[in-house]
């Protein structure tokens, strides 16, 4: 079943839609499979990292199953072809129906039924039967070249502490993600940044004190609009900004072709600095501010005093503090979809974590840089950590643009 923000997403773009060319309506399909993981991952309550590969495989799969009929497109890695009577619809839905399946086995009855509510409107012939193959054939080979990336190696991360002494239980999430293989990246490390501030600088005293004030639970200082943006925002994953990327096919009207190119370009981003963010939080295991601002008499500076019963406005996420990943993908996917798409009018996202609550937009760098700032009105990043993030992200989604999927006649040009 389809999310209901998605539905409600979807209804409302129905004049666009109807003034859409046949060519746009068959693109749904690479919407759909993305609303219908999207959908998997929040009953499910699959975690960001393992979400981000699924979407990753599965829409690497489906662009590469459509462009092997038309091969308008460099291809990621794969060698396919197919005859362009192939019927591109079936291709990517079996791509994706193949993927998910792979992943999740337990969701077959689901997904069969999915692919085949896809498939009935397709005329049974050989285009039809093509395409099947096609997308079954694409979805084999990336299920075999993600088979070994790590993504399955059994976490050991070590509690810091001493014999006898009480630490708190819960593990860390994602200790083991930075060290993945990446889409693009050479490494989880390519883009690791430089240490943290010293807790005794004028950059450390200045966002330790900023996020003591306005990121407390109770603070004076934050306002009532922070306040709803910073809930707003505990929301995290790829479901934060598909629906953005799905509003952006649809505006500028993409075929199925460039709609499935540019899916598996944010969903690659996407994944690659998940696993470039959680290589950087694993290697300097920095502290959170509700660690820091409890601990604050240990760091022997004046400047920022210790306060023993401070909260953040909401539960700290599991995981090292350096840098923030909810920056690092947003300017990731912001980079990509500017560069790919450009400007696309006003978008818009709902977030189960404040219901009944719509943030708007009209630029993509008002998007990340609200995230951000929601992260210290959240009371679980420094702001020196958002920066640092948000760079490593255009980085990366400039990487992936660069070097990924790239047209067929830009690549034939000769340099200059």
């Amino acid at each position: 079943m389809e999310s209901s923000s998605w539905t409600i997403s979807r209804l409302s773009m129905i004049p666009m839609l109807l003034a859409a060319s046949v060519t746009l309506a068959r693109a749904d399909v690479i919407m759909d499979w993305n609303a219908k993981a999207d959908s998997i991952a929040a009953e499910k309550q699959i975690p960001p990292a393992p979400h981000s590969r699924a979407l990753s495989m599965m829409h690497v799969a489906m662009f590469e199953a459509v462009n092997a009929i038309e091969h308008r497109y460099a291809s990621y890695k794969l060698s396919l072809s197919a005859d362009r009577s192939t019927s591109r619809e079936a291709a990517a839905s079996v791509a994706a129906h193949d993927v998910l399946l792979s992943i999740y086995p337990d969701l077959k009855p689901d997904l069969d039924a999915t692919l085949t509510n896809a498939l009935t409107p397709i005329a049974d012939g050989e285009s039809k039967t093509a395409g099947i193959a096609l997308g079954k054939e694409a979805a084999t080979q990336i299920i075999q070249l993600r088979a070994k990336d790590g993504s399955s190696t059994v976490e050991t991360y070590r509690p810091l502490t001493t014999p006898g002494a009480y630490v708190p239980t819960v593990v860390p999430l994602f200790s083991t993600t930075g060290a993945t293989t990446p889409w693009v990246m050479a490494s989880g490390s390519q883009f690791r940044p430089g240490p943290p501030p010293a807790l005794d600088s004028e950059v450390w005293t200045r966002d330790v004190n900023e996020i003591r004030e306005v990121g407390s639970r109770g603070s004076p200082t934050r306002t009532p609009e922070q306040t709803t943006i910073g809930r707003f925002w505990f929301f995290v994953g790829a479901r934060t900004y598909n629906p953005i990327v799905r509003q952006a096919a649809l505006a500028k009207g993409m075929d199925l072709v460039d709609c499935a190119r540019l899916f598996a370009l944010t969903s690659i981003t996407g994944n690659d600095a998940i696993v470039a963010v959680f290589d950087a939080k694993y290697h300097y295991n920095f502290w959170r501010p509700i660690t820091a601002i409890r601990n604050a008499d240990l760091t022997s500076n004046a400047a920022t005093p210790r306060d023993a019963s401070w909260l953040p406005l909401g539960d700290t996420p599991m995981h090292p503090e350096y840098p923030c990943a909810h920056c690092i993908v947003s300017a990731a996917i912001s980079t990509v979809l500017q560069t790919v798409v450009g400007d696309f009018g006003e978008f818009s996202l709902t977030s189960p974590t404040a219901p009944g609550v719509t943030r708007k937009w009209s630029r993509l760098q008002d998007y990340s840089d609200e995230i951000s700032n929601a992260r210290i009105w959240a009371g679980f990043h420094y702001r020196f950590s958002t920066d640092v993030g948000k760079d490593m992200g255009r980085k990366i989604g400039a990487l992936v643009v660069a070097t990924q999927l790239r047209g067929v006649e830009a690549m034939a040009q000769p340099s200059r």
